[in-house]
């Protein structure tokens, strides 16, 4: 087998809406830049994500200068929405994770997201994820932190390791649902060039003139099974995932990623197991 690479890039610069295809992208020690440093809360401070409103899988955030993003979704009209410039915040609860986040100063912002879901929702901007959010103390080492993502930094897939999935998912219960696409498992990094799950015994690697910690391995949840085409719902991957790669209590699927350095990945860049 040949040299791995970098196949594609992606970005969501709001957290649970659709992601974003990039050619270049920056490694800060947090994730890439712009990834995830938005996000929506309920009335109580809590994230909505996918996992209560699957319609969040229609709507669009563009990355702007300056960190602001323009958001779309089916009938909506776009709106601009620049990053906050005051320094006031409001508590939130993303997971078990309690942090501070800066609120969208435009009001129409929050009116945006809150009659598109139907639900009372905010927009929150973080301002300083190097100091914000912890990641996970179990898998972290001293002063790891990530921005609105789920847990971690980034999160690699593979190709080869699609391919395998769609293959067992075609020999199973619910072949009508496959194949699945990339996008179902929203990861920042896509490698090609590797065989079906070699990511699991991954513990270093390099993306071009990055390098990035392997600290545990991805488990799936039910964002998963969202078209994110259509924002229906149904029973694969997990079902799938579930006969054939449970592991320590985890339905796996990708790699998540810790940076140990900064620098500027590209598509096509090479991908280097360290170890």
């Amino acid at each position: 087998m040949g040299q791995a690479q970098l196949q594609s890039i992606h970005v969501h610069p709001v957290k649970a809406f659709r992601g974003t295809t990039l050619r270049t992208a920056v490694v800060e020690p947090w994730g890439l830049a712009g990834d995830r440093r938005w996000a929506l809360i309920d009335a109580g401070g809590k994230v909505v994500t996918q996992r209560q409103q699957p319609r969040l899988a229609l709507a669009a955030a563009e990355p702007l200068p300056g960190g602001g993003v323009r958001l779309s979704a089916p009938g909506m009209d776009p709106l601009t929405v620049p990053a906050p410039s005051a320094s006031g915040t409001v508590p939130m609860e993303i997971f078990r994770d309690k942090v501070e986040a800066a609120p969208a100063e435009d009001e129409a912002a929050h009116a945006w997201c809150s009659t598109y879901l139907g639900i009372e929702a905010r927009l929150v901007h973080m301002a300083d994820p190097g100091t914000c959010r912890p990641v996970d103390p179990e898998y972290a080492l001293p002063g790891e932190t990530v921005s609105f993502a789920d847990a971690y930094p980034l999160l690699v897939t593979t190709t080869a390791s699609l391919d395998a999935l769609n293959s067992l998912l075609a020999r199973g219960d619910h072949p009508a649902e496959g194949p699945l696409p990339m996008n179902r498992f929203r990861p920042n990094v896509v490698v090609s060039g590797t065989a079906a799950w070699a990511e699991d015994d991954w513990s270093s690697i390099a993306i071009g003139e990055v390098t990035f910690r392997v600290p545990d391995k991805c488990g799936r949840c039910v964002v998963t099974t969202i078209d994110q085409a259509t924002a229906d719902r149904g029973r694969e991957p997990l079902h799938t995932l579930g006969r054939h790669r449970r592991m320590g209590g985890k339905l796996v699927f990708g790699q998540n990623l810790v940076p140990l350095s900064r620098g500027t990945i590209r598509a096509g860049d090479p991908v280097t197991v360290l170890g």
